[in-house]
């Protein structure tokens, strides 16, 4: 209850989303205990009753224990309301009687107690800011940033993990810049925890060093599923034979031809400088990563001609799969356009905003963007491509 009322009053925490930063009372929320020590005092004063009003100074070093941080403020708070509660004693003449020394034993124990939970709430937040700073380091080490330029692409990626503390979760992300053009992956591991972290490390592993190796795309994914095979089976996961791994790969080459493979995810968004948005879906699809054996990994490989200035969009189903309270999922596709303007950087922001108020509360899923937008040094003439599996290679 206190930290819905915190929320109403403070609103979002601005600045990085550490434990000391979040959850806190604005300033003001300070002066709480002090202004409840003088509407009781006030209310005993012109109160023209018989009856006194001093043991509602109980409530004041409760009320300072719940607003601020600092041990001290319960204490501070319980002293004064104590010499509070003595100068209503003598001006209505009860200095002696039992209502006078149970509401001071009273105002003690309230601030021995409050004393005690402000101690124990900073301990608290002290260790999960330490658990923060190492899933943040962890996130840096598994999820690297992604450079604004990586060869003839401009990227961005903005990931949301689900738990209310944690930095990183099962989704993965990466783009690398290799002999054969710009390589990047988007995945999402089945499930969450410590073995969703362990598959995604060994999926981006797999994956950083596929990408330089392997001079076709589908080769890389079945590199991957190998990979993922034997990261599954060495660590014994529990409940192996259930794992899996969606993810799409996209190389972008230095010609602006691109292709695409998915394994059961989510397809991307290609937005083209005009404006229209196509779903870059495939005909056949393809399982997860870790449904098949990884011998049959066999991928069809989507070509795509880009023209600068186009953008495509891969993502995880946590922003597919947002609902809203009516139930309606967030129609990424319709809502793309009207946040494309900008940089990616920009676009992905606004993409992020709009998942949000469409829920109006933290997603419940891990939520992972990667936006790629091809700008080559020197745009040269456009090529035509052939056909493949039957699909025009011009969307």
């Amino acid at each position: 209850m206190t930290g819905w009322f915190r929320d109403r009053l403070a609103g979002p925490t601005r600045g990085p989303a550490t434990v000391r930063s979040t959850g806190t009372w604005p300033r003001t929320a300070l002066a709480l205990p002090f202004i409840g020590m003088a509407l009781v005092v006030g209310l005993d004063y012109l109160s023209t009753l018989e009856v006194t009003v001093e043991p509602a100074l109980t409530a004041v070093p409760a009320l300072a224990a719940i607003v601020s941080r600092r041990v001290w403020y319960p204490i501070l708070t319980g002293v004064l309301a104590e010499f509070a509660a003595f100068l209503m004693a003598v001006y209505n003449n009860v200095l002696g009687d039992s209502v006078h020394s149970a509401t001071v034993f009273a105002i003690a124990l309230v601030t021995a107690i409050s004393w005690v939970s402000a101690t124990l709430r900073v301990r608290q937040d002290q260790a999960l800011a330490d658990a923060q700073l190492v899933a943040e380091i962890a996130r840096r080490v598994l999820l690297r940033p992604v450079p604004d330029r990586v060869g003839t692409v401009r990227a961005a990626v903005h990931y949301a993990a689900a738990a209310a503390h944690a930095r990183i979760g099962g989704d993965l992300y990466e783009v690398v810049n290799t002999r054969h053009g710009v390589r990047a992956v988007v995945g999402d591991v089945r499930g969450k925890g410590l073995n969703a972290v362990e598959t995604a490390a060994a999926v981006l592993g797999a994956f950083r060093e596929a990408a330089h190796q392997e001079p076709a795309l589908d080769k890389v994914a079945g590199w991957l599923a190998v990979s993922l095979d034997r990261a599954l089976h060495e660590n014994d996961h529990p409940g192996v034979e259930e794992e899996f791994v969606t993810l799409v790969l996209i190389g972008v080459g230095h010609d602006g031809i691109a292709e695409i493979v998915n394994c059961g995810h989510p397809a991307p968004l290609l937005l083209r400088g005009d404006g229209t948005v196509t779903v870059l879906e495939l005909d056949e699809t393809v399982p997860p990563l870790g449904v098949l054996d990884p011998a049959d990994v066999a991928p069809p490989v989507q070509r795509v001609l880009f023209e600068p200035g186009d953008r495509v969009l891969l993502f995880t189903d946590g922003v597919i799969e947002a609902r809203n309270r009516a139930g309606h999922f967030y129609p990424l596709a319709e809502r793309l356009p009207g946040c494309a303007e900008g940089g990616p950087v920009d676009v992905l922001r606004r993409l992020h905003t709009d998942v949000v108020r469409h829920v109006g509360r933290q997603l419940g899923d891990d939520a992972a963007m990667l936006l790629l937008q091809y700008e080559p040094a020197a745009a040269g003439p456009q090529q035509q491509l052939p056909h493949q599996n039957g699909r025009l290679a011009r969307q």
